[in-house]
């Protein structure tokens, strides 16, 4: 599966379960932007991501914690 940045939730499922003992409130939105690049299926420009995308992102790893 090819992730975009609009991809928040299935990013946020990768996330979790790739850095699952990782709190996402304590990753700062420069290594957020790096991993999610890393992600394997990461397909979309790195420009495209912004502040907004990334707390997202953040916010919906945590839901997938919890």
């Amino acid at each position: 599966m090819a992730f975009k940045w609009t991809d928040v939730r299935e990013i946020a499922i990768a996330l979790a379960e790739r850095f699952p003992e990782t709190d996402p409130l304590s990753v700062r939105f420069t290594d957020l932007h790096r991993w999610v690049r890393e992600l394997p299926g990461f397909e979309d420009d790195p420009e495209k991501s912004n502040e907004k995308i990334l707390e997202a992102i953040q916010m919906a790893w945590l839901d997938e914690r919890e």
